[in-house]
């Protein structure tokens, strides 16, 4: 063999080693980075019990991941309330690492930290995205003694002991801000309100139904067919500006010269220290999530702002709210001292 021809071969030997190690490697990091993907049964977890808007929603969530074929194994809605959603997060840490739990969530996951009713907030989770926002109402029974906004906001200044207000399903959540504030710019003080803190938004709407309270702070969704029956009236919105829809009627308290302003959002976590391959999915999944039509019409029907944000995004929006609801509830003096 001529010497040159050996060194040709040599060399052409030489590259395709480099190659194969060079493709075998990226095939590697692909596996190791990008290549995830659930191979048993997904369970989402709710914080709340059956029946209520969260579990609503898991549910329709649910189905239009199995429907849409978003996720190619089986799921489970799997219900854990309690605790400021503590029990919940507890139950999915469980699993930490592990990318076949979710959990749906709220804001209640920050709030419940900040007022010291839960051990665990948004740092003990991994978030994976926001799928959308609602404003909470002040409702009551069609025959309340309050007839108006004010009247209501005229009681809680004479004496807020004796307006009982309920809501769920965790002190100092976005249903308790709502009410403190509406409190506070009457007058009052928001911590001599009676709170009754139930479950889920189905067992405060029986107890409002039955007498047992005066008023509900909620999601307007859960009570439309009780108010549309003539069983419930919404008095106010705690948002920015008039919602649409039916609640297009109904007044802000803000524009009533009273300064409540308060939402929730809806975001799926998943378990702590889930692995940036396990990330990228669910962000690519929620993603899918939020551009179907189905799913659009479903946040219309419930009143819900379609507000997604990426798994990034999420993460940042809570470290934000975080700190801007440590000072509301502090000045509201819900905070933990």
């Amino acid at each position: 063999m001529h010497a040159n021809e050996g060194c040709s071969q040599f060399l052409r030997f030489r590259w395709s080693a480099v190659f194969a190690g060079a493709l075998f490697a990226a095939q590697s990091c692909g596996a190791a980075v990008g290549a995830w993907k659930p191979d048993q049964n997904v369970e989402i977890v709710i914080p709340t019990s059956p029946g209520t808007g969260s579990d609503a929603t898991g549910r329709r969530i649910q189905s239009l991941l199995r429907d849409k074929s978003l996720v190619q194994v089986s799921t489970a809605v799997v219900n854990k309330p309690g605790g400021a959603t503590s029990i919940a997060t507890a139950y999915v840490n469980q699993h930490a690492g592990n990318g076949h739990y979710l959990m749906l969530t709220t804001i209640s996951l920050l709030t419940g930290h900040i007022i010291g009713a839960s051990k665990v907030t948004y740092t003990d989770t991994t978030p994976l995205g926001q799928i959308g926002t609602e404003s909470v109402a002040a409702v009551v029974r069609a025959d309340s003694r309050f007839k108006t906004p004010r009247d209501l906001a005229n009681a809680f200044k004479a004496d807020p002991a004796g307006v009982t207000v309920a809501f769920a399903n965790a002190l100092g959540n976005h249903n308790h801000i709502a009410a403190a504030q509406v409190a506070r710019s009457a007058g009052a003080n928001p911590r001599q309100m009676k709170t009754v803190v139930f479950n889920g938004s189905g067992e405060a709407i029986t107890a409002l139904l039955g007498g047992h309270v005066d008023v509900v702070t909620i999601s307007a969704s859960p009570v439309l067919r009780h108010v549309s029956a003539g069983k419930l009236k919404i008095l106010a919105v705690s948002a920015e500006q008039r919602l649409g829809g039916e609640l297009a009627r109904v007044p802000t308290w803000k524009e009533l010269g009273i300064a409540s302003v308060s939402s929730n959002w809806r975001s799926l976590v998943g378990p702590k220290v889930m692995t940036e391959a396990q990330i990228n999915y669910w962000d690519e999944v929620i993603g899918k999530l939020a551009r179907l039509p189905e799913w659009k019409e479903e946040l219309e029907k419930d009143l819900i702002e379609p507000t997604y944000l990426n798994a990034r995004d999420t993460k940042k929006r809570m470290e934000t709210e975080y700190a801007e609801l440590s000072r509301l509830l502090g000045e509201l003096g819900l905070a933990r001292q």
